[in-house]
């Protein structure tokens, strides 16, 4: 299936893999690759020798175009920047909109720039200033999520930009494609699915709760870091909710030290980033270190199995999804679902 964006990246299936922390690694990334989607490695959760290294191992499973995500806010975003142009990765893509340099830096060198956005003012801006494409998340999306449901907010930014629009919260089949592709998207991307296959490295009592979620068990929570996230509805989420300031700001220092040793950031950039989290929002001290690692809640339970001193960001299908497959039969299925769906639609001349 040629569209928009097979043509921008050069992949067989409009099927993006986002970037989710300590999910998106060289194996999903590369089995989602060698399935003819758009595989997108996180970089967020690594140190600059550990992205070199994921990208190289990448590279080595696969010659098929892959991402990176970045953090364009990142002390050492140009640094990683130059990872990627120099090891020949295809896509940057960007939780939060890179500068009008940034984008122009990495289009210079050949690199296909597409940040993520939840608001249709936001993918003006970055397509105004030379963004190859936008990808659109609507409310039904895990994580950092906005309010705003797909089937409203996706319409709204094809129309109001010219560039190619990839489509994300709520999706997991051929259904879902055709939608989007009826709403003038050119693809899909999709994280809690490529989390729920056999070629993700989340532990399988991990996957397993995922399995046994109902979409009644998918909420939607302040009480990590003061910003709506989607994730599965559990104990520590309960407790997260319900705790007292002074045991939950006790609770967040001690995470945040485990993020500083695993992150190297020193106790001086953590503030920085706290303050810069807080500013303009009603955050409590506690939940602005919360903010500053919630890396380290979503590293307990994708990368420990510890759900319960860990968080689990979940779209809203994932009430919905009951199985493991491969990338490879993932794809598949969605493409072949996808194109009998095409076949049955009624045409205007019929």
């Amino acid at each position: 299936m040629e569209t928009a964006l097979t043509k921008l990246v050069g992949v067989r299936h409009p099927l993006v893999q986002t970037g989710m922390g300590w999910v998106a690694g060289p194996r999903l990334v590369s089995a989602t690759a060698n399935a003819g989607a758009l595989g997108v490695l996180a970089s967020a959760t690594m140190t600059v020798d550990e992205l070199r290294a994921a990208v190289r191992e990448v590279k080595s499973r696969t010659d098929r175009p892959f991402g990176v995500n970045l953090r364009a806010d990142a002390g050492d975003a140009r640094e990683r920047v130059r990872i990627i142009v120099d090891e020949g990765v295809r896509v940057a893509s960007f939780a939060l909109a890179p500068s009008r340099d940034l984008i122009a830096e990495l289009k210079d060198a050949g690199v296909v720039v597409i940040p993520s956005v939840g608001a249709r003012r936001h993918a003006e801006k970055v397509a105004g200033w030379g963004a190859d494409a936008v990808l659109v998340q609507g409310g039904e999306g895990g994580g950092h999520t906005g309010e705003v449901a797909t089937t409203v907010l996706l319409p709204q930014v094809v129309d109001a930009v010219g560039i190619p629009v990839i489509a994300a919260g709520g999706f997991r089949d051929g259904r879902g494609l055709v939608a989007a592709l009826a709403h003038g998207a050119a693809g899909i991307a999709m994280g809690t699915r490529f989390l729920l296959t056999s070629d993700s490295t989340v532990p399988d009592a991990v996957k397993a709760r995922y399995l046994a979620a109902t979409v009644k068990d998918v909420t939607v929570t302040t009480a990590v870091d003061g910003l709506p996230h989607r994730m599965l509805r559990t104990d520590l989420v309960a407790s997260l909710e319900h705790t007292g300031r002074v045991r939950s700001l006790a609770r967040a220092l001690r995470r945040a030290a485990g993020f500083r040793r695993i992150s190297g950031l020193s106790w001086r950039a953590m503030i920085r980033d706290g303050l810069a989290m807080r500013h303009g929002k009603d955050l409590s001290w506690s939940q602005v270190l919360l903010a500053a690692n919630t890396p380290m809640l979503l590293r307990a339970s994708m990368v420990e199995g510890r759900t319960d001193l860990g968080v689990m960001a979940a779209g809203q299908v994932a009430g919905v999804i009951d199985d493991l497959p491969s990338c490879e039969e993932l794809v598949a299925r969605i493409m072949t679902e996808a194109a009998r769906v095409l076949r049955t639609l009624p045409h205007p001349d019929e």
